[in-house]
């Protein structure tokens, strides 16, 4: 899951190193923080916030299929 976030992250910001995905188990959930450059963060949150909700929404499939629950927060 946190190298699926990371593809999609990198693969949006013009400054792919700086992308940096961190993973943790808080709950029963596992927790993943997207950092990326601050000139990037518009591009991966995207209008009214419709490019992080896809990214969600594939991070939960992702979650389901391998019995768990995931959630993102981009920070």
């Amino acid at each position: 899951m946190k190298e699926l976030i990371e593809y999609m992250a990198r693969s949006l910001a013009s400054e792919p190193d700086a992308v940096r995905v961190t993973e943790s188990v808080e709950a029963g959930q596992v927790i993943l923080r997207l950092e990326v450059a601050p000139e990037d963060k518009g591009k991966v949150i995207g209008r009214q916030g419709r490019v992080a909700q896809a990214m969600r929404v594939l991070l939960r499939v992702a979650a389901v299929k391998e019995g768990t629950r995931a959630m993102l927060e981009i920070v």
